[in-house]
């Protein structure tokens, strides 16, 4: 008799949804990101991406968008130099801290994109970048999203956004996209409905987003985002086919 309680136990606990914090489900994540932010599902290959995207932020490089203006960049390469002093980049943390809070490349120029992409080679700063990114975005979107009762795409939809719009509390970062979209629903874990809750979210983020020229197109939440939420992918599962800027892209599994 007890085996036979045990096993419908044992398939439920089998079958239960994870969240983004599986392995799998956030190699997911960072596939789709990076459809995003490279146009490419090998976000693996983004270690050593930069450019100036005229957004007023400076650089923009690494496997989210680390940015020379805002900061973050400044703190991965203290990282990476505080574990390994003799890197190639070390010698532009004075310059970093100099331009943070502005588009400047004043100390940076013209090398710093050339040995950004030789620090990229080396295992130490590509662990940097991994850590960075879940420290500053990663793990804080999906504590905060799983605090709400969120399941795995609503967890995205936290990332996502908090990669693009930074953690701060103001009416165009994260938080203040959060504080907008609690204003008309309610999450689930106040009693609230998913469906409408993300929708109250991604149309807050919509808003945020076209309140900044360089993020006026729309498409990662409209044909990305959304896709899966009027599917009711709530877990995230593959196949996932959606659009970004008007490219098209498959996770088959």
């Amino acid at each position: 008799m007890l085996q036979i309680a045990l096993v419908p136990l044992l398939a439920l606990s089998l079958s239960a949804p994870v969240d983004l914090t599986d392995p799998h489900k956030k190699d997911i994540a960072m596939q789709l990101v990076s459809s995003a932010e490279n146009s490419s599902l090998n976000w693996k290959a983004q270690y050593g991406y930069i450019e100036d995207i005229d957004d007023d932020r400076g650089y923009t490089a690494g496997i989210i968008g680390f940015c020379s203006g805002t900061g973050d960049m400044l703190e991965l390469v203290q990282l990476y130099t505080d574990r390994k002093p003799d890197n190639v980049l070390a010698k532009y943390l004075p310059a970093l801290r100099k331009v943070n809070g502005s588009d400047s490349h004043k100390g940076l120029d013209p090398n710093f994109t050339k040995d950004w992409k030789t620090a990229a080679k080396d295992p130490a700063f590509q662990q940097a970048q991994n850590d960075e990114r879940d420290r500053v975005y990663f793990t804080p979107a999906v504590d905060q999203a799983k605090q709400d009762g969120l399941r795995a795409l609503g967890q995205f939809a936290y990332y996502d956004a908090i990669v693009m719009h930074g953690p701060g509390t103001d009416k165009l970062s994260f938080g203040g996209i959060r504080k907008s979209a609690l204003a008309k629903a309610k999450p689930p874990a106040q009693g609230g409905d998913e469906t409408k809750y993300l929708n109250a979210f991604l149309d807050a983020r919509k808003a945020a987003m076209k309140a900044e020229e360089a993020h006026e197109d729309t498409s990662r939440v409209d044909t990305e985002q959304r896709v899966f939420l009027k599917q009711g992918n709530f877990d995230l599962d593959p196949p996932l086919t959606w659009k970004v800027y008007g490219d098209s892209y498959t996770i088959k599994k």
